[in-house]
């Protein structure tokens, strides 16, 4: 692939893909973009995200600078400036990457909240930034420091691309939450550099390869997005199809097995697997390119009927972080990196633009409330790297990345400024708008703006979502002469709804989903209300029976929640040797006074103790369904019954270490 050089606009703001109808969010389609739908404006103003966000503002963005400071990662970049004195301090290549997730986390708080020290502080390290870069635009200061400016001599552990998306990702935030250019002429400069270097033989460029770590590509999309730079949509495509052409060796772990186009399921490292498929899903919507939607589509089905936890968490494997053979979905060794997650969320949503289509706001629903936000402490000062869905009892380690106990920080601390930036910027993940109406994705208190030919449409909700189903809805600003299509995503999990628009009430069969979307078109009015009802009750989820590991258990989920037990609620045994008894009905019950305020769900249950198991835990299948018939008919047992609390599987590991269960046994 031959790319044609061309300046770099002098204005950028002014440059043509700068959208005056799209918000200032991660992902902004240029006018030529080929997608369903476009990203809305939504400003959260209450309810269960804003207190969410509220903690990842008034504490976890605040401690950004003071950790990555003990960890020296602020420190490398003035070695590499050479304003200080000292040895590089880190483990690995990339430790530049967190300081540029803090930055763009930093930079979506500022959008949605002036802060003046918060300012001072991103200033400051922008300065460090742009100080350590050389001449020729190249940033890696574990290359500069230790490497002897040595470049791109290993890239399948280097990540000096991996680290130039960060910053890249980091500038384009900077520059639209904030309008200033320091950091985006960082990244220009950088990008500008790596287009010098890497492209096709007989490009006239002397590398043809890739990063063992996707993550510049998708990158190099919004920068072009933001310039109106065309090389850098080129740059990407370059690097997305030479994946799976054996330049890293033939990898599976960096996805350089086979051609993305080409492959059959997502494998190999998960995070650098997703965070090339949203890259893919970005150029097929900036190019058309079919061939590219067609393998997104694929792998995503693929992904979620095969590969994916009930809490949304991806990845089987500790051992390389990667995802395993197809329904290996273990409990106490799931890896489920947090990371993981979060590029779930942002492929999925990308996807969701891209086709239109619910289920992938369905699949970001439930990795935002379970496998995403288990990863931060409900104190937004602790963490977890991996998110397991079994903790044995008296399972003990020292904490670290790959523990299963919240930790303050990591040596490799990739997931906490990632944590930081998606919550950040979690608004741009809830709405879409097209050329027909507004998309509500997902459920929170707040405002969502879309636009209709110039026209602004707003729509304001009210929700205790998702303690409560009932979400009410007010238009606030319409076009009053033409009708317009209101689409509210009916969740997956969701059997039971109704709506009422005005006083027309409509259930489950007078409002039929199409798609995942309940569509309502009319000529709207300032003032006219819509209530949308959905049944958030308790129930019991069973795998399918290829997923080994949770054969003959049970979850128990309420709403877009997952539940677990812990052991800390649960004291006299325990609970490796509970059992569920799905006989008895669930109930719930609130607790304000419990982990911030949950709604936890009480169940039946029995603790088998190893003398009432027998000496042998084997038996014929006849005896097992005899035992089975027995209990069903109320056959006496000397198991002890017990209730058994469940909560939320996002809030664990905020109480005491102790063991923890979402998939239960059954009697």
């Amino acid at each position: 692939m031959s790319r044609p050089r061309s300046a770099v606009p002098s204005s950028l703001p002014s440059a043509p893909s700068r959208r005056r109808d799209t918000p200032q969010g991660p992902v902004r389609h240029s006018p030529d973009a080929e997608a369903a739908l476009a990203p809305a404006a939504v400003a959260v103003h209450g309810g269960f995200w804003d207190a969410r966000r509220e903690v990842n503002a008034r504490i976890s963005i605040p401690q950004g600078p003071g950790l990555l400071e003990s960890a020296g990662n602020l420190r490398n970049l003035r070695l590499a400036a050479g304003t200080d004195e000292g040895e590089f301090q880190g483990a690995y290549p990339f430790v530049d990457s967190d300081v540029y997730k803090w930055l763009e986390a930093a930079a979506w708080q500022l959008a949605r909240t002036p802060d003046g020290d918060l300012a001072d502080e991103v200033a400051r390290i922008v300065s460090l930034v742009a100080a350590a870069q050389q001449d020729d635009g190249y940033l890696n200061t574990w290359f500069q420091l230790l490497k002897g400016g040595a470049r791109y001599q290993d890239l399948r552990w280097g990540h000096e691309l991996y680290c130039a998306g960060h910053l890249i990702q980091a500038a384009v935030a900077h520059h639209r939450a904030t309008g200033a250019s320091e950091l985006l002429d960082v990244a220009v400069k950088f990008a500008d550099h790596i287009d010098s270097v890497f492209g096709l033989p007989g490009s006239g460029r002397p590398i043809d390869g890739v990063d063992g770590h996707p993550e510049v590509e998708t990158a190099l999309v919004e920068l072009y997005r933001e310039t109106g730079e065309r090389r850098y949509l080129d740059l990407a495509g370059y690097f997305v199809d030479r994946f799976g052409h054996g330049l890293l060796g033939g990898e599976v772990y960096c996805q350089d097995r086979v051609p993305l186009r080409e492959a059959t399921n997502v494998e190999g490292h998960a995070v650098r697997q997703l965070y090339l498929l949203a890259a893919a899903t970005d150029l097929a919507v900036e190019t058309g390119d079919a061939g590219l939607r067609t393998a997104a589509e694929r792998l995503w089905e693929a992904m979620t009927a095969t590969k994916t936890h009930i809490t949304g968490g991806l990845g089987a494997h500790h051992d390389e972080e990667d995802f395993g053979d197809p329904y290996e979905l273990p409990n106490e060794r799931a890896y489920c990196e947090t990371c993981a997650a979060i590029a779930s969320v942002q492929w999925s949503w990308r996807m969701a633009l891209l086709t239109g289509e619910a289920r992938y706001s369905d699949l970001v629903e439930r990795t935002l409330y379970n496998g995403f936000l288990a990863g931060v402490s409900l104190d937004g000062e602790r963490w977890l790297y991996v998110n397991p869905l079994q903790v044995r009892d008296g399972h003990t380690d020292a904490g670290g990345d790959q523990s299963a106990r919240r930790t303050r920080w990591f040596r490799c601390a990739c997931c906490p400024p990632n944590v930081m930036r998606l919550l950040a910027g979690l608004e741009h993940y809830l709405a879409s708008t097209d050329g027909d109406g507004l998309q509500i994705h997902q459920y929170v208190t707040g405002r969502y703006t879309g636009h209709l030919d110039g026209s602004a449409v707003v729509v304001s909700a009210e929700t205790d979502y998702p303690w409560q189903g009932t979400i009410a809805l007010s238009i606030e600003e319409t076009p009053q002469d033409r009708p317009w299509t209101l689409s509210l995503r009916i969740p997956q999990w969701c059997r039971d709804y109704r709506v009422r628009v005005g006083d027309s009430v409509y259930d489950t069969a007078g409002a039929p989903v199409a798609d995942g979307w309940l569509r309502l078109e009319r000529t709207w009015a300032p003032g006219d209300r819509i209530v949308l009802e959905l049944g958030v009750e308790p129930r019991l989820t069973a795998a399918d029976p290829r997923v080994d590991a949770v054969r003959g258990c049970v979850a128990i989920e309420r709403g877009p929640l997952v539940y677990c037990l812990e052991g800390v609620d649960h004291p006299g045994g325990g609970l490796d040797d509970m059992v569920l008894d799905t006989t008895r009905p669930l109930a719930v019950k609130h607790r304000p006074d419990l982990l911030g305020g949950v709604v936890t769900v009480l169940a039946a249950g029995r603790r088998r103790s190893i003398a009432d198991a027998g000496w042998w835990p084997y038996r014929t299948a006849d005896a097992a369904a005899d035992a089975d018939a027995d209990e069903r008919d109320g056959a006496q047992s000397a198991d002890e019954p017990l209730e058994l609390t469940a909560i939320p599987y996002y809030a664990w590991a905020n109480r005491q270490d102790g063991s923890m269960r979402v998939w239960l046994p059954t009697s």
